[in-house]
């Protein structure tokens, strides 16, 4: 009963934001079993991804309402759904595995679970993300990148949308917290990740993250730039997250950097040129450079931007001693604008994957 309990969950959470398939080693199994108890399992397939509050879950279900109450209170404190207080409410909801209860387990991670996610990263997660033409996260250029003569739309730009916001925590990155247990990763600032509104709310309230003011804010995104990290807000205009993230670490950097035209997966409006005449070879550029797209050919032995993999964030060019970089906007009819929300992202994920964000239980009904 147990293993159809666990098997139920992960198919269902296998419908929401990049999947959570199944593997020949089971290894999704051990993951879901480490973190859920088999009762949570249940109660989560009783949620969907809209907000509901405890009383309301309970009477839809047949359960009992100071039981569902404490069980759902539990889980959100464990990281396997999330929470909002609002106006003397307290509501519940689904989320996926990615973007979701994974980053939620930053205070939970030890060896055991890393190396199991690791493990699944590498049979199932990198196959999946291949797969998929919308992801969770996009790239936007670091803003030292772009010369002033190129306006930058408000959502292509870090600052703007940590100036947008009324709340503002930082965090630890999950993916680097999880490849420094396995020994993997690299050297690069811990405390980058960025979570606003509700979400900053849910994280400060379980420990993951303290709230920070915009100036403390700015001072990390440059620290984080300027060690080369890419910046990945969630794939929508208004975003409630922003990561700066490494070819080393991060799961979606690290899938994209397996693909042969990472480019042509990632919602960017820009690409790096290099000016030949100005290269002194020096390769720092490919140093910085998150993707490997850049090369060293042709007589000269100058810099070269393979366009296939250059993504658009722009470390190169604060990098580069010699200004021989320059930070480009796509063509007009080439930009492209992410989803306005949340809602609308997961859906056209789940359309683009032919899944549904109905949950199991509650289709045929």
């Amino acid at each position: 009963m147990n293993q159809d309990v666990y098997r139920a969950l992960q198919q269902q959470m296998d419908h929401y934001s990049v999947g959570f398939p199944q593997t020949r080693s089971g290894v999704e199994i051990r993951i879901l079993k480490k973190l859920f108890a088999p009762e949570e399992a249940g109660l989560y397939l009783d949620l969907s991804l809209f907000l509901e509050e405890a009383d309301s879950v309970a009477e839809r279900t047949g359960r009992d309402p100071g039981q569902t109450k404490n069980m759902l209170s539990r889980m959100a404190d464990k990281g396997l759904i999330f929470r909002l207080r609002r106006n003397n409410t307290v509501r519940y909801a689904a989320v996926p595995f990615v973007v979701g209860s994974y980053e939620f387990q930053l205070g939970n991670m030890d060896k055991e679970l890393a190396g199991m996610v690791e493990q699944y990263f590498e049979e199932a997660f990198v196959p999946s993300l291949g797969k998929i033409a919308t992801l969770p996260m996009r790239t936007i250029p670091v803003n030292k990148a772009v010369s002033v003569t190129h306006p930058v739309a408000a959502h292509d730009d870090a600052k703007q949308i940590l100036g947008s916001q009324k709340k503002i925590a930082l965090a630890n990155c999950i993916c680097r917290t999880q490849q420094r247990l396995v020994e993997k990763g690299c050297g690069k600032p811990l405390e980058v990740c960025f979570i606003f509104g509700s979400h900053a709310d849910y994280f400060v309230e379980n420990g993951l993250a303290r709230f920070v003011t915009l100036d403390e804010a700015l001072a990390a995104l440059n620290a984080a730039q300027e060690a080369g990290l890419v910046t990945q807000p969630f794939n929508v205009t208004n975003p409630g997250g922003m990561c700066n993230c490494c070819g080393d670490c991060c799961g979606v950097l690290r899938s994209l950097k397996l693909l042969p035209n990472p480019a042509q997966a990632v919602l960017t409006n820009y690409y790096a040129e290099c000016d030949s005449s100005l290269c002194s070879s020096c390769g720092l550029c490919a140093e910085r450079c998150q993707m490997d797209a850049i090369v060293f050919d042709g007589r000269d032995g100058t810099a070269r931007v393979d366009l296939n993999r250059c993504i658009g964030c722009g470390l190169c060019v604060t990098g580069c001693p010699e200004d021989a970089l320059s930070l480009l906007p796509v063509d007009s009819n080439k930009r492209r604008t992410p989803p306005s929300g949340v809602q609308e992202l997961m859906l056209k994920i789940a359309q683009e994957r032919g899944k549904s964000l109905m949950p199991l239980k509650m289709q045929g009904k």
